[in-house]
């Protein structure tokens, strides 16, 4: 695809957005990751940015190759894993990114003098809605489009992730460049690039979320199995 000529003109409505993104999804789908990303940098500019929960920083780092100081976006939900913010002070040390950090309106503090301690434990989706889903789209008022790390081998629920989709909650382009890769990908792309990891990932946490409801996985599980788990939870709401 020709960025240039499918630049995206500020002034389209949400129809010409959504097509932009259905034709693009539809021309990139077997494209190297770089090429998915260097499109969405080359159509949307600034109004592009890459969301990361600094697992690791594969996406930020692809990203960061075609669009040196691009926007990576963190949710700072106040439950993470020290390990987490750690990785996210090392993006920003060392990477050509700018790491911009959301926070909820809310302290664990405060929300717990409103709904009541633990509300994790009690009521997971509403506390996934108010520390990670509204902060999220608050905070992407000032893009077009924003990329994911989400792959089609994660898990039953991600198997149909375009590489470039329409986020109609939203009302953005939704880019996810390594759909396509498997975890294999992944972990030569790491050791390739030397590419920013969270330690928690060798250390029996394939798939990091906040710390109260993530544990380690165990042998023959797949990688999201730790994240609500024996809730029936498999997702947090951001990605639907």
């Amino acid at each position: 695809m020709n960025a240039a000529e499918d630049r995206y003109d500020l002034r389209a409505d949400a129809g010409e957005l959504r097509r932009l993104a259905e034709k693009a999804g539809r021309e990139l789908e077997d494209a190297p990751a770089l090429e998915i990303l260097r499109w969405a940098a080359g159509t949307f500019g600034p109004r592009f940015c890459v969301t990361s929960s600094m697992e690791d920083a594969v996406v930020a780092h692809l990203a960061s190759r075609v669009a040196p100081g691009v926007d990576v976006v963190f949710l700072d939900t106040g439950y993470h894993f020290p390990e987490t913010i750690g990785t996210r002070d090392a993006v920003a040390a060392v990477m050509d990114v700018n790491v911009v950090t959301l926070t909820p309106r809310q302290t664990v503090a405060e929300q717990d003098a409103e709904y009541g301690p633990r509300l994790h434990d009690r009521d997971p989706d509403l506390c996934c809605a108010l520390r990670k889903v509204r902060p999220l789209e608050e905070g992407l008022r000032g893009y077009d489009a924003w990329a994911t790390g989400l792959r089609r081998d994660e898990s039953p629920t991600r198997a149909g992730t375009p590489v470039v989709g329409w986020d109609e909650r939203r009302g953005k382009v939704k880019v996810s460049p390594i759909a396509r890769w498997t975890q294999d990908d992944v972990d030569a792309y790491v050791a390739e690039h030397g590419v920013l990891t969270n330690p928690l990932l060798m250390d029996g946490y394939p798939s990091i979320g906040c710390a109260p409801c993530t544990r380690r996985v165990l042998e023959g599980e797949d990688a999201r199995s730790g994240r609500w788990a024996g809730r029936g939870k498999t997702e947090c709401g951001l990605h639907g």
